[in-house]
This record gives structure tokens, sequence and C-alpha cells, in this order.
């Protein structure tokens, strides 16, 4: 929650904002996020307009997580965009307003939902360690990028297993 309280409610007034908070939990997707209790790093203008608070700037944090062809580990960082209108007063003030809209609680306005919209878009849906990425072998698990060259022998046709058992019983 950010305290507008210092803004007023006078168009036009505006407040820059920089302050450390704590990541939430459960924020980003399942394969990579920003872990619980981490810093996020906000950087925000705030300007009261007619309908409310008008919220725009950054946020960064650091991420955590594996890539989704290997499963090695992942660390990286974002920064994102945020612009967000909180309007004032209570839902259903208005005639046709959307039960969607942020709104403004007293002087506070919850950032936790547009911070969890904006890490969410600016996640990649399959992260990677690198950009090229070999993935697992399928047979084995190997990881390709250690070893390039891994190789298999050809797979026996399951209907000529039987006659391979019959061949080996005969050599010995």
């Amino acid at each position: 929650m950010l305290d507008t309280r210092e803004l007023g409610r006078r168009p036009g007034s505006q407040r820059t904002v920089t302050f450390p908070a704590e990541a939430p939990a459960e924020l980003g997707i399942e394969i990579l996020g920003v872990p619980e209790g981490s810093q996020i790093d906000f950087d925000l203008r705030l300007e009261a307009v007619m309908e409310g608070v008008l919220v725009t700037g950054t946020a960064s944090a650091d991420l955590v997580g594996e890539c989704a062809r290997c499963l090695e580990p992942i660390e990286d960082d974002v920064t994102i965009d945020i612009q967000e209108l909180y309007l004032y007063g209570e839902p259903g003030d208005g005639d046709d307003e959307d039960d969607d809209v942020s709104r403004t609680e007293g002087d506070l306005v919850d950032l936790e939902p547009v911070l969890r919209d904006a890490v969410v878009l600016a996640l990649p849906f399959q992260p990677l360690c690198q950009d090229d990425c070999p993935g697992l072998c399928t047979e084995c698990g190997a990881r390709l990028a250690d070893d390039p060259g891994h190789r298999h022998d050809e797979p026996v046709d399951p209907r000529w297993a039987t006659l391979g058992q019959l061949a080996a019983t005969d050599e010995d």
C-alpha cells in the first residue's frame, strides 16, 4: 500500500517516490518469478487528476527460476513499467462503472495487483538459460549442452527383439 495523502486531491499536483518493498508470495509464473520477501525497487510518479491518482513509473526485481528445456537454475532481473489510474471513491458510486478498475482505499493505493499483472506479462512464456539451449536427451535425460556429441545406439525394432535374444544365446 502506498500513501497518497501528501499528494492531495488537487488536479495537477504530483510527487515522485522511490522506495524498496518486499515481494509478495507467488509473484511470477510457475518456473520463473520473484522470490517471496526479496526486494523490489519502485521509482514512481504520483499525479492527482480529476478522477483519482495516476501512478506511473518502474519496478525492478531479481528473478529466480529454471530453464524450461534443461531445468538448469536461472537468475536474472526484470524492470517493468507501471501505469495505473486509481479512481477516488467506492465501487458503485458512478453509473455504468466497471468493477475491475483500481480504486483508492482512503488515501492508500494497492500496488500489488498491478505489479502482479505487469510482472507476469513481462516474463517469457518459456524461460531459457541461453537462447540456443538444446535441452535434455529424450532417452536418458542427459543435459545436451554439457555433452553436445551425446549419442545412443540405434534402437532395436521390438519386432526383431526376440531374434536378437536368440542370437545372443547362440554366441554363448
